[in-house]
């Protein structure tokens, strides 16, 4: 299974190690990956893209455990200083990033979008992140994350997920 070449260099640029996650495409969507190849929640990691929709145009990648929800009212707005966000469409996700929802990941951003990283991700010992594809995943020390060119690493920027509604 092949990278995406845009993710791959920019793997290729990282001192962190990785290992590729083939999964089935139905599987992409991270609570159905982890119960289906048996990763906990709690060490795998959505990059959800956020837009503004008020004020001036902001965009940026927002990386949080799969078991909790991204504060993207509260903390993420503010961190970027606009009046009011939500999360970008699926449509507007495959714009902006090139990706599909499933398989959105860090590595290969475009350079004009930020990236804010949850915090307490550092301190799991590996993480579930997307790999460009909904046809994997990458498996990696949470150092990876520290190496990405232009991220934040910002505290509390997920929320407890609470109970589904």
């Amino acid at each position: 299974m092949l990278l995406p070449d845009f993710v791959a260099a920019s793997i290729e640029q990282l001192a962190t190690p990785i290992e590729i996650v083939e999964c089935d495409s139905q599987f992409a969507d991270t609570a159905a990956f982890c119960e289906r190849y048996g990763y906990p929640l709690s060490k795998s990691a959505n990059t959800l893209v956020v837009a503004s929709r008020r004020g001036p145009s902001v965009v940026a990648a927002c990386v949080v455990a799969a078991d909790t929800r991204l504060d993207v009212n509260q903390r993420v707005r503010r961190t970027l200083g606009v009046p009011k966000m939500s999360f970008a469409d699926p449509e507007e996700t495959k714009r902006l990033t090139g990706m599909e929802l499933g398989g959105v990941t860090v590595f290969g951003l475009p350079p004009d979008i930020p990236l804010l990283v949850e915090e307490s991700l550092l301190a799991l010992d590996y993480v579930i992140l997307g790999a460009g594809t909904r046809s994997a995943k990458i498996k990696s020390a949470p150092s990876i994350l520290v190496e990405l060119p232009g991220v934040r690493i910002i505290s509390e920027l997920a929320i407890p997920a609470g109970p589904p509604s």
